[in-house]
């Protein structure tokens, strides 16, 4: 299997391109659009065609590579059913598989951060968006996020994976790459907590700033921008 796991430095945001090789088939999760040459050169350099791309959530801190990519290559824009984007060629819906050649992924509505967060299941790893991050979790504070949803996306669906899965988040701050359920659970401190109303109080209470880019992000990942379209 190839596996390359890249990081975009402004928006601290990851980027996941994978293909299992044989039939040189890739897709990537959650594209930054600035980096999108960077992209199409990794998968020339690699010898892959690009054939499906997937946003686990609408980003709120940078424009997503979702279409310039599909511009590019032709390759399938796909999301979550409860996703607001006007773009997609295909909507999973939880427990729906992905397929390229011999590798599967199994979509989990991982609703809280935002409505639309969908996290993604690959044998032995777990693609979780911003719905759990490496000791930290996404913020429930805009875009329809939700305190509650998170809670039982986080205790209910992600934490129930085996201990040894390995957990790759959308972003990480402290030079994180990866972690597993069983680290996340032990160590993670807004996982600490003893009930969903113990919770929500301390999300609600995070009084985190506004993304910079939010504003212009979160519109442009709704209509589906390309490079053309932003500059």
């Amino acid at each position: 299997m190839i596996f390359e796991q890249l990081f975009d430095t402004k928006s601290s945001t990851y980027t996941y391109i994978i293909s299992s090789g044989k039939g040189r088939e890739a897709l990537i999760i959650d594209p930054v659009i600035e980096n999108t040459e960077n992209y199409i050169n990794i998968l020339k350099n690699l010898d892959l065609k690009l054939v499906k791309v997937i946003d686990t959530h609408i980003h709120a801190d940078h424009i997503s590579g979702l279409n310039e990519l599909n511009k590019r290559t032709k390759c399938s824009k796909i999301m979550g059913e409860k996703s607001s984007s006007e773009v997609l060629d295909i909507r999973v819906k939880d427990n729906e598989k992905i397929k390229i050649e011999n590798i599967e992924l199994i979509s989990m509505h991982t609703p809280g951060h935002t409505d639309c967060s969908y996290s993604f299941l690959m044998n032995d790893r777990v693609f979780t968006g911003d719905a759990l991050l490496i000791n930290g979790t996404g913020r429930t504070d805009f875009q329809n996020g939700n305190s509650h949803d998170a809670y039982d996306s986080l205790f209910n669906k992600l934490l129930k994976l085996p201990e040894k899965t390995l957990v790759y988040p959308a972003h990480d701050y402290n030079g994180e790459k990866k972690s597993t359920i069983e680290n996340e659970k032990k160590t993670n401190p807004r996982l600490q907590v003893g009930s969903a109303e113990e919770f929500a109080e301390m999300m609600n209470n995070l009084n985190l700033t506004i993304p910079k880019m939010m504003n212009i992000a979160v519109p442009a990942n709704i209509k589906g921008l390309t490079l053309d379209q932003v500059n």
